[in-house]
């Protein structure tokens, strides 16, 4: 190790949304945090992403991850609660959003180079949005602001 190389760096974030905050060789951690765009009344695309499976362990609040079994869009909805402190791995090519209580965050592992050129947007129907709506409201995750 050289002299004056830093032993440990310490990062944290306390705005909205995604940030991520360390990236190395390969592979980046991120924080996800609450924002008016994954409000579940706003929700109306998912993403994939093609070169790399996206990890996600919930670390405070509530957070609804919703996964779609499409190929080329979304598809049906499917719907897992975020548990603390357990792994939930989205795999590679699979369509996802999130909501999450305004107090969430969520910790994110996936490929540094991931971004929107290897990340394509679908947009959802009424019945998917709907759906969405409902498993969130039945959750608890629909804010006082809606």
């Amino acid at each position: 190790m050289k002299t004056g190389q830093k032993l440990v760096e310490i990062h944290e974030y306390q705005g909205d949304g995604y940030r991520p905050l360390i990236d190395f060789e390969t592979w980046r951690v991120a924080l996800l945090k609450y924002c008016d765009e994954l409000r579940p009344e706003n929700m109306e695309t998912m993403q994939r992403h093609e070169e790399t499976d996206e990890v996600f362990l919930l670390l405070r609040g509530k957070c609804l991850l919703f996964v779609g079994d499409g190929i080329d869009e979304a598809g049906e909805v499917q719907i897992y609660p975020l548990e603390p402190l357990k792994l939930f791995n989205v795999k590679k090519g699979v369509w996802h959003n999130h909501a999450l209580s305004e107090d969430a965050v969520v910790l994110i592992v996936e490929n540094r180079d991931t971004a929107s050129a290897n990340s394509p947007v679908t947009r959802l129907n009424s019945e998917q949005q709907k759906k969405i709506r409902q498993a969130a409201a039945e959750f608890g995750l629909l804010s006082e602001k809606g």
